[in-house]
């Protein structure tokens, strides 16, 4: 039996019932209620057996609307939700309120949203960090800007038993000539054993996000595997925010070749062994 398939990123949301302070007119194409049930035509169409849905907002009310789709939909294998890691205590009572659904397997929180880049290096936060740490969760980065991603080797130091995984690859320079300084900074990131890397939202760095091809990934997703390997990086559909780099079908296939480029058994842990493995997600949520 082959391992399933697993979209390690992947979103809903619904702006009746939570807030989402990104989201806006500018966006319209998704400024509205986004649900799974949008979106399983084109997963069952890419052969997409299970997803992990991921946080939207650093809200509560976000994360109780992805438990409810997750309830209603055996499709997703696992959540990454939000805590309030800059509040420690608040953060371990969140954690302690999700004990007993193996659903709940990460947190994330929007730092890109955050004044200063170095955010995540507070006193606070770095108490959150470690409160997820001993917890046993994961921690998605949201590695926009060149300066998050060169805040990991320095986290790597201070939480050296935290899984964290870089969304994005950290968003690379997709389309420009000149690759640094993300080249370098994504190579010190993947030092850490326990730092781990998605391919996925790997559109256009500036302009029209859709103006992204096969090719333009590729030195991208080559350059990850040589300083992660495949059992370090995971696949993420980046639904519903790819609808503005042409959509979940476009996306797929335009990544299909990259994963076709390497062998059988690294294909399997970049489509969805490792996504189980760095999620530890249930076994019995997978068929597994």
């Amino acid at each position: 039996m082959a391992f399933p398939i697993i979209d390690a990123h992947q979103h809903i949301w619904d702006p009746n019932r939570a807030h989402y302070d990104w989201l806006d007119e500018s966006l319209a194409p998704i400024n509205r209620v986004m649900t799974l049930d949008h979106l399983m035509p084109e997963l069952r169409d890419a052969g997409i057996d299970y997803t992990v849905q991921v946080q939207s907002a650093d809200n509560f009310d976000d994360t109780r609307l992805m438990m409810e789709s997750a309830a209603a939909n055996h499709e997703v294998a696992a959540i990454v939700g939000y805590a309030p890691i800059d509040r420690p205590e608040q953060a371990a009572r969140t954690i302690e309120s999700w004990q007993g659904d193996t659903r709940m397997v990460g947190v994330r929180t929007l730092i890109h949203n955050q004044e200063d880049p170095e955010w995540l290096l507070r006193p606070n936060v770095d108490e959150g960090l470690t409160v997820l740490e001993r917890a046993g969760l994961t921690f998605d980065v949201v590695a926009v800007l060149p300066e998050h991603l060169a805040l990991i080797p320095e986290l790597s130091k201070r939480h050296p038993e935290l899984r964290m995984v870089i969304d994005h690859l950290g968003k690379p320079p997709i389309g420009r000539a000149d690759h640094e300084p993300w080249w370098s900074a994504i190579a010190e990131a993947a030092q850490n054993p326990n730092v781990y890397a998605k391919i996925s939202g790997l559109y256009a760095a500036e302009g029209d996000p859709q103006q992204w091809t096969t090719e333009y990934v590729r030195p991208f997703f080559d350059r990850a595997l040589e300083v992660f390997g495949p059992k370090r990086l995971m696949y993420g559909g980046d639904w519903p925010i790819s609808v503005l780099a042409g959509g979940y079908t476009r996306v797929w296939n335009g990544l299909a070749p990259l994963f076709e480029s390497v062998d059988a058994a690294a294909r399997e842990q970049l489509l969805g062994r490792t996504a189980a493995e760095f999620y530890g997600i249930d076994p019995a949520r997978i068929g597994r």
